[in-house]
């Protein structure tokens, strides 16, 4: 098969997951395509909501009882994990690739994004490449994390700072469960 015959074929299938299956107002469509031919991992009781946005087949992994609300962007081509119970809002962007401005020919690179659980992230906050994000953390609507969060920390603005600190007593089990959402 030629290179560009291979680049059709990959290019068609983000395109049929970006615009067609994203929209679908079936989860259960969208899961059995993310898990079977986007080959996700998704956990039992988590949901992806319509118009997640994602760039590559595999490298993503969400955990048991997890929410990606409506219209976020996945970036998953370095690896994307995220895991339980943890809820993600609506219009997030995690991003796990970018180029490297001090490059000649501007090459790209891919640093995976780790979201451990009960972890919390706002509306329209931003997660760039290569963040760790620790067990019970809040990210701040808006935010803009340029490094790693550490457990049960509440950070906010841009770049993301550290605001607070959560309670340590997290054991909530997450449940947006839509027929058509």
């Amino acid at each position: 098969m030629t290179s560009l015959v291979r680049r059709l074929l990959f290019d068609g299938l983000l395109f049929v997951c970006n615009r067609i299956v994203a929209y679908f107002p079936s989860y259960c469509v969208r899961r059995w395509f993310y898990r079977a031919v986007m080959q996700f991992e998704i956990g039992e009781r988590s949901f992806i909501f319509m118009g997640a946005e994602f760039d590559t087949r595999r490298l993503f992994k969400l955990g048991d009882h997890s929410t990606i609300n409506q219209e976020c962007r996945l970036d998953n081509r370095g690896g994307l994990e995220i895991g339980n119970n943890v809820s993600i809002s609506a219009y997030v962007c995690i991003l796990t690739a970018d180029h490297d401005p001090q490059s000649a020919s501007f090459a790209g690179r891919t640093k995976p994004v780790r979201i451990a659980d009960y972890v919390f992230v706002g509306t329209r906050a931003m997660i760039l490449p290569g963040v760790t994000v620790g067990r019970g953390a809040v990210i701040a609507a808006g935010a803009v994390v340029t490094k790693d969060v550490g457990e049960r920390v509440i950070v906010a603005g841009c770049p993301a700072k550290e605001i607070g600190t959560r309670t340590a007593d997290l054991n909530y089990e997450i449940d947006y469960a839509r027929f058509f959402a």
